[in-house]
C-alpha cells in the first residue's frame, strides 16, 4: 500500500513537472514572437519615407503586429499568423496580448512566402471590435489598405475614415493591403502561456494587467512609434 502511494506521489509530481516545463516552453515560444513583433515595428519606423505616414501612426488607437504570416492555400484565402496587439490608454501602451488572424481574400498577391503584417486601428468603433476578442475585417469593422510613405499625406483623409488599416510588409517591400474577410480574435493559448489563468483579454488592452517579461522590447518599439510621429507632426511644415 505505501509502495503504491508512493509510486503514485511520484507520478504526479512528473506530470506536475512535465506540464510546468510545457508552460515554460510555450511561455518562451510566446516572448520569442513578442520580440519579433517589435523587430518589425522597429524596422518600419526606420524607414519613414516608405513606411506609415506620421499622422496615421499618430491617430491609431491600436496596434496589431502579425510577423511572418503564413499563407499556405494562398489563393483559397488559406492566411493563418499569431501575433500581438496593443491599444493606447491613459497610461499609455497596454500590455501586448496575443491575436490569431487567418481566413480572407487579399487585394495584393506578393507570392507564397510569409509576410509582416500590420494592423492600425483607428477610431473608438475598431477599438470596441478589437475588444470584443473576435471580429472580421469588412464586416463587423471596416478596413482600408493603409496609406504609404510621407508623400502619401493626401491619401489619409479616406483612410482615416475606416475603422483598421491594414499593412504587409514582403522581400523588404512594405505596401498597404487589403484584408477583407479576415477573421482577428484571440489567441486563447497564447494569452494563457504569457499571463496564466487570470488576465482576461479585454483587461490586457484596457491596460488593467501588468506587462509579461518579455514585453519590454515591444512596449518601448510601441513608445518610439507614438513618439517619432508626434515629433514628426509638429515639425510638419503648413501647406
Amino acid at each position: 500500500m505505501k509502495r503504491s502511494l508512493l509510486s503514485m506521489t511520484i507520478g504526479m509530481a512528473v506530470i506536475v513537472s512535465l506540464a510546468s516545463l510545457a508552460w515554460s516552453i510555450d511561455k518562451e515560444e510566446e516572448i520569442k514572437r513578442v520580440d519579433n513583433a517589435a523587430t518589425v515595428l522597429t524596422e518600419i519606423t526606420k524607414t519613414p519615407d516608405k513606411g506609415i505616414p506620421d499622422n496615421v501612426m499618430k491617430n491609431a488607437k491600436c496596434v496589431s503586429v502579425v510577423p511572418s504570416l503564413v499563407k499556405a492555400g494562398f489563393i483559397f484565402g488559406g492566411q493563418y499568423g499569431r501575433g500581438v496587439a496593443s491599444c493606447h490608454n491613459s497610461g499609455g501602451w497596454s500590455a501586448p496580448a496575443p491575436v490569431l488572424i487567418g481566413g480572407g481574400s487579399w487585394g495584393l498577391q506578393i507570392g507564397g512566402e510569409a509576410v509582416d503584417l500590420i494592423l492600425l486601428v483607428m477610431n473608438d468603433k475598431g477599438t470596441e471590435s478589437l475588444l470584443h476578442s473576435k471580429f472580421k475585417l469588412g464586416a463587423d469593422a471596416s478596413a482600408a489598405a493603409g496609406p504609404v510613405g510621407r508623400q502619401a499625406e493626401g491619401d489619409t483623409d479616406i483612410a482615416m475614415k475606416s475603422e483598421v488599416l491594414t499593412y504587409s510588409r514582403a522581400r523588404g517591400l512594405f505596401a498597404g493591403v487589403t484584408l477583407n474577410g479576415a477573421v482577428v480574435k484571440q489567441d486563447e493559448d497564447a494569452t494563457k502561456a504569457l499571463y496564466g489563468d487570470k488576465a482576461s483579454y479585454e483587461s490586457i488592452l484596457k491596460g488593467q494587467v501588468p506587462p509579461p517579461s518579455g514585453s519590454a522590447s515591444f512596449l518601448a518599439a510601441l513608445k518610439k512609434f507614438s513618439v517619432q510621429a508626434q515629433t514628426a507632426s509638429v515639425h510638419q511644415p503648413e501647406h
